[in-house]
């Protein structure tokens, strides 16, 4: 491992890594609660609490920094541009990434869904190397080919026979990439903290007037949602969105995306504990195969480790 893997990477990762975790154990939470709700009712609720739940954070991180920091009121405006614009981007790819997920979950199976929607692991390098002209290690290279065959071996359970809702899943899965490049680009440049709260009420607004005019809604049935609605609104969008936004700060938008496709290994394994599920040797060979993409990638090796590398391959290439 090279000296280039500073503390704060690692801090990053593990961020993600509880991400990854908490997004694959939330979809128990988020199949009872489309029991009762609709999509844009359970994205409404899950939104504003996530919102909610980051506004005393704030309050108090806002206490200490006016005691630590005094900043002068162009620099308080300049910064509170930016938050409200970054905020509204991301709130409103999150929205539609959510959405449009959310409603191609209805008519597709589970598996498939969660395949298609996990590609945004193979536009993230794409868009990174053709757009953003950065050049990926031969070793991530390789991981996200294993992580591909690693989803497909957990997810896809079905014969391959294309249907009109996985477009949409792709639409999604698309839209999942722009929203993490742009949480990667702003999360650098504003707090963590306030990006999300800003991002989870945009999104809940937007959720909110589809609501209105798609669905039906009262307080009983919300409250009979009670459970799985505050752990989607506090712990899945208020907690792990935000480490997501964290973890972005200091990772790559490539390596980003591929510990956050743990969340298919961690929803596999959460419905063995939570639901008693079984565990196939098909989707035993893809969390093996998913979780060794996920080390490959965070192998780093210091200019030295390269050099002397390359002298030991001449040296068993050079004729005797």
């Amino acid at each position: 491992m090279g000296k280039e893997y500073k503390l704060p990477h690692l801090y990053s990762n593990f961020a993600l890594f509880l991400t990854a975790f908490i997004l694959g154990l939330s979809f128990v939470a988020q199949k009872a609660g489309m029991e009762y709700v609709g999509p844009f009712t359970f994205n409404t609720v899950r939104n504003f609490l996530g919102g909610l739940s980051l506004l005393p954070i704030i309050f108090i991180a806002k206490i200490y920094a006016s005691k630590k920091y005094q900043l002068s009121d162009e620099k308080i405006k300049s910064r509170n541009k930016l938050l409200a614009k970054g905020g509204i981007i991301c709130g409103i790819l999150f929205f539609l990434a959510l959405s449009v997920n959310q409603y191609c979950m209805i008519y597709a199976p589970a598996g498939k869904a969660g395949f298609i929607t996990a590609m945004y692991i193979i536009f993230v390098p794409l868009i990174s190397v053709f757009f953003f002209k950065r050049k990926l290690r031969k070793n991530v290279i390789l991981s996200v080919i294993l992580a591909v065959c690693g989803l497909y071996f957990l997810c896809f359970k079905e014969g391959i026979n294309f249907q009109l809702c996985d477009l949409g899943l792709l639409v999604s899965s698309l839209l999942f990439t722009f929203h993490l490049f742009a949480v990667g680009y702003y999360s650098h440049r504003i707090s963590s903290i306030k990006l999300s709260c800003v991002q989870f009420f945009t999104a809940g607004i937007l959720s909110l007037i589809l609501m209105l005019m798609l669905e039906t809604v009262s307080v009983d049935i919300i409250i009979a949602c009670a459970k799985p609605l505050l752990f989607s609104g506090v712990i899945v969008t208020g907690v792990a969105y935000t480490l997501q936004v964290y973890g972005q700060k200091h990772t790559p938008p490539v390596l980003a995306s591929l510990i956050l496709s743990l969340e298919s290994v961690f929803a596999v394994l959460g419905g063995m504990v939570i639901l008693g599920e079984t565990l196939t040797l098909k989707e035993g060979l893809g969390c093996v195969i998913m979780i060794t993409a996920i080390i490959l990638s965070q192998l780093r090796f210091s200019s030295a480790a390269v050099k002397r590398l390359k002298r030991i391959n001449k040296k068993v290439q050079s004729p005797v």
